[in-house]
């Protein structure tokens, strides 16, 4: 199995990507700077940023450091956080002389002023650090009281307030910002720092007040010594972050989460989307790194990259390749060649290309082998492959097949006629034939219609139950945002999460139909407002249509309202499903009597 995590090997063709961000980091012409890696959830940018500051971690005149935001939430003001991180790093790694402990003595001290200033203050105002004070005669007092207890007393609020102003509002803490701006840079002059390199990771991760907080921070050192900040983040997160917080700005017809990012950020690098060929790429470095011992890995990767820079564009590993070079390596992967190139395509297009959902793709096909290995099961990895890729897209066949397979005991006519594109009028699956995904599916080698399937949805039980979706913790936090926006039952809420669908690759769309069907089934009665949020989002691809004609066959009749008949006649219409959806309302005209006239009347069948 595979590290769900950062990696310092790069199988993603960052190559280029990793010489830039370097170059950039590398220029002291532009120090201080700020640098953004703005790529997808999954997309790879921990492990771009790590790739390019380990050769600066090598260097005595540079010190990198990396800080995730994320893991200080809820527990310390990000911009302290930060700011503390930096100075404990600095003190950590550098002896300081007694001018150096001077300076940093003093940049502690401001950073427990800041401290201060945000406990005491009320939300709101100027933000200290981008340079305001902000509105000191507005504390809250009754907070800092209420800490000390009995011993309140016999204390005057005045006297605490004029205490809190003298140590805030004097002369020191107006100039604080440019002092410490001037001791920051000294500091690292009296420590022989030529260069400090901050990561800030996770902060997509973080809430839109942390996200800000951090970044206003950042633009404390924007103005003085060689520091050079990497933000690696989905940047649609970060400009929503500040949308949020600037919502009420009215008057200006701007897109202001893009214009505060891009006076933040000085060189924004994007990271694109992987293609079908580098999917491919990926897929088969990763299986590469199982095959192969180190030294056999090392000296095939050495040469595919070699080769690939011959041919760039065109590139592609064949068996024919490796076996010219490496004859013995080229059968220990020969397999893992072809697994590749199956699920390659799939994967490109289903997961828009992500690094991480390829990743996990792989670890799940993995330890399914693995346990099918300790009940003395081998399982067919292409046979396997295939199924999964089932799993992932289209849910309700692959429930569906399994329970053919488990009453025809491995057998399934249905499957067969469903690959040979030949269905009768009784065929269980028929509803999928036009599909285009299907059909593409069913062409993927090796046909499945002759094959006991039993022992591969047998270690896939937990993904057979419709009640339960086990896939949510794997999703990124935009769809996860998209599920709570579609069960909110807000109309606004609902629109705003069909417009970010264009955002979303397939395999999430589907996790995320699951998700509210899974909800819808739970509850005693269907709510109106979240079958809405169904059929809407159902509407947003077409890789999700088949789906929901078959999780709405799977409901009776009677949990209908009439109420509901005309959310289902606009899905039909606008997915052009109208046979399918004809016979999924007259099968529950005849479960629910009550429902017989509207049916008729709203769903008046086709000539």
């Amino acid at each position: 199995m595979w590290k769900d995590s950062e990696t310092e090997l790069d199988f993603l063709d960052f190559d280029y990507l990793i010489e830039i961000l370097k170059d950039i980091i590398e220029d002291e012409s532009l120090l201080p700077s700020s640098i953004g890696v703005y790529g997808d959830w999954g997309s790879g940018k921990s492990s771009l940023i790590r790739m390019s500051m380990k050769e600066f971690e090598a260097k005595d005149d540079t010190v990198c450091l990396v800080f995730n935001g994320w893991l200080f939430e809820g527990y310390e003001d990000a911009k302290t956080a930060l700011i503390g991180t930096i100075l404990d790093t600095i003190q950590s790694k550098r002896s300081l002389n007694d001018t150096a402990k001077k300076f940093i003595t003093g940049l502690y001290k401001s950073v427990d002023k800041f401290k201060l200033l945000k406990k005491t203050a009320k939300y709101g105002g100027d933000i200290l650090l981008t340079g305001g004070i902000g509105t000191l005669a507005d504390f809250a007092i009754s907070d800092v009281i209420g800490k000390l207890g009995e011993s309140t007393k016999d204390i005057n609020k005045e006297d605490v307030m004029q205490s809190i102003k003298d140590e805030l509002d004097n002369k020191e803490i107006r100039e604080n910002i440019k002092e410490f701006q001037s001791n920051f840079s000294k500091l690292l002059s009296e420590t022989k720092i030529k260069r400090l390199v901050v990561f800030i990771d996770e902060l997509d991760r973080c809430s839109p007040d942390t996200i800000l907080d951090t970044l206003e921070a950042i633009r404390l050192f924007l103005f003085t010594g060689n520091s050079v900040f990497i933000i690696g983040a989905d940047e649609r997160h970060i400009a929503y972050a500040v949308k949020r917080k600037f919502n009420e700005i009215e008057g200006q017809q701007i897109n202001i989460g893009k214009e505060y990012l891009e006076k933040i950020i000085q060189y924004p690098i994007r990271i694109p989307r992987l293609n079908s060929r580098e999917v491919e790429f990926y897929i088969t470095c990763l299986l590469f790194q199982k095959d192969l011992n180190n030294s056999e890995f090392e000296e095939i990767i050495e040469y595919l990259k070699q080769k690939k820079l011959e041919n760039f564009l065109d590139f592609t590993i064949t068996y024919q390749l490796i076996s010219e070079k490496f004859p013995d390596i080229a059968d220990k992967v020969k397999e893992s060649i072809n697994i590749a190139k199956q699920l390659s395509s799939v994967l490109a297009n289903g997961l828009n290309g992500n690094p991480r959902h390829c990743k996990r793709f792989l670890n799940s096909l993995v330890m399914r082998e693995k346990m099918a290995s300790y009940k003395s099961i081998i399982l067919d990895r292409k046979i396997l492959a295939k199924v999964m890729l089932l799993e992932y897209f289209k849910s309700p066949l692959f429930r569906k097949i399994a329970e053919l397979q488990i009453k025809g005991k491995g057998s399934s006519p249905d499957l067969e006629q469903l690959e040979n594109n030949e269905m009768e009028e009784k065929n269980e699956l028929k509803v999928w034939k036009d599909d285009k995904w299907v059909q593409d599916w069913c062409n993927l080698e090796p046909k499945l219609a002759n094959v006991d399937l039993r022992p591969y949805f047998y270690f896939a039980r937990e993904s057979l139950s419709e009640k339960l979706n086990f896939g949510v913790e794997q999703l990124s936090p935009d769809a996860i945002q998209i599920i709570e926006k579609l069960l909110s039952k807000s109309k606004a809420a609902r629109n705003e999460a069909i417009q970010r669908a264009v955002e979303v690759n397939d395999y999430e769309a589907v996790e995320i139909l699951q998700s509210i069907f899974s909800k819808i089934i739970s509850e005693t009665k269907i709510d109106k407002e979240v079958l809405k949020s169904y059929l809407e989002w159902g509407k947003t691809k077409e890789i999700l249509y088949t789906n929901v004609i078959s999780d709405l066959s799977s409901l009776h009749g009677e949990k209908i309202s009439l109420s509901m008949l005309p959310l289902i006649k606009d899905f039909m219409e606008n997915t052009n499903k109208h046979s399918e959806v004809q016979e999924i309302v007259d099968k529950w005209s005849k479960e629910n009597n009550s429902l017989a006239a509207a049916i008729q009347k709203e769903f008046k069948k086709r000539e």
